[in-house]
């Protein structure tokens, strides 16, 4: 007999395929997430879940599930914020995500919304629909739609992970001088790679015409970048964030952008989601927003399924699965469903 999976949402079709060749699959229908209710009465039904970040897996329902049949939670994202992952490694309960498959497809994302915020693309965009462009009547100016020039500017890099290195492989392309600041200084030949330069925080906002963010959301991210943060930045400077939307603080970031201790913003990512209709951050010319789409690519997003599915056999085969976040769970259980 198949172990269980419930998947919280419908997949690229090839994973959905992969995970049903060993397993008895059932896909949550809507396109909205499922209750909590609901996920929580599936964590005591199934062998294995596969959440999505929108999922709130507490220490509740995966102790709860755990004392059922629960064994392996894979998650479809990098990021797992949206689990205990304490309480899983105490319930003996894996937890896996996707990692590395979603790193270009999300640099390519920071990337356009750089130049669509620094070269206010979409402003120029709704210049051009609204007939405000046919009104003024003159086809070019020299004062008309002026934005930041990214060649040779500076771009800040926070969080110098998979998407943070590969954002700085892109700005080698715009001669750009690279800052960056993380937890921990990457060793001297990849800095060489990278032409990048390790600063401290205040320093790399201080000195960035860009400020991109790449960090995972902690206890110590949380609103890394707060009122203090944003007044440090230049009035030139534009802020991009793909990472998590908690690592900002949107009231201070409105006021930011309303104020113009920025020039603007450009984010895929908030933190409440999805944003609220009518939202001040809406009524912005200099914000550019993307409905979280980081890795949504064909390509990409097949991937990520596929890499779940993997997870999923790995474990169901009594191996450790390749991409499992709390390695000390091994130490509790073994893996497999026996």
């Amino acid at each position: 007999m198949k172990p269980k999976v419930f998947i919280t949402r419908e997949l690229p079709e090839e994973g959905i395929r992969a995970i049903k060749e060993f397993f008895e699959a059932e896909v949550w229908p809507e396109y909205t997430a499922p209750p909590y209710e609901v996920l929580r009465k599936k964590a005591r039904e199934v062998d294995a879940l596969v959440t999505l970040l929108t999922d709130k897996v507490d220490c509740d329902l995966i102790r709860e599930g755990a004392s059922s049949r629960l064994r392996i939670i894979s998650q479809y994202a990098v990021g797992y914020d949206n689990i205990d992952i304490e309480c899983a490694t105490k319930h003996g309960v894996y937890v896996t995500n996707t990692p590395g498959v979603l790193t270009d497809a999300t640099a390519d994302l920071t990337w356009a919304l750089i130049l669509a915020t620094a070269r206010r693309i979409v402003e120029a965009d709704k210049f051009v629909r609204t007939g405000e462009w046919s009104r003024t009547g003159t086809g070019w100016h020299p004062l008309m739609m002026l934005g930041l020039e990214v060649h040779g500017a500076t771009i800040g890099i926070i969080g110098m992970g998979r998407i943070g290195r590969a954002v700085a492989k892109r700005a080698r392309g715009f001669d750009m001088r690279v800052l960056y600041y993380d937890k921990y200084r990457l060793p001297e030949e990849v800095e060489r790679e990278l032409c990048a330069t390790y600063v401290d925080l205040e320093t790399l906002l201080k000195e960035s015409d860009v400020v991109s963010i790449h960090t995972p959301l902690t206890k110590e991210t949380y609103h890394l970048i707060g009122e203090h943060e944003l007044r440090l930045m230049k009035p030139t400077a534009i802020l991009v964030n793909t990472s998590r939307g908690k690592v900002v603080d949107t009231d201070a970031l409105v006021r930011a952008l309303t104020e113009k201790w920025i020039a603007g913003a450009g984010l895929d990512v908030f933190e409440e989601e999805p944003l609220p209709e009518g939202h001040p951050l809406t009524k912005l010319d200099n914000v550019v927003l993307a409905p979280h789409i980081g890795s949504a690519t064909h390509k990409t997003r097949t991937r990520m399924a596929l890499l779940v599915a993997e997870n999923l056999k790995a474990f169901l085969e009594g191996k450790i699965p390749p991409t499992l976040v709390n390695k000390d769970v091994v130490g509790v259980k073994k893996p497999g469903f026996q």
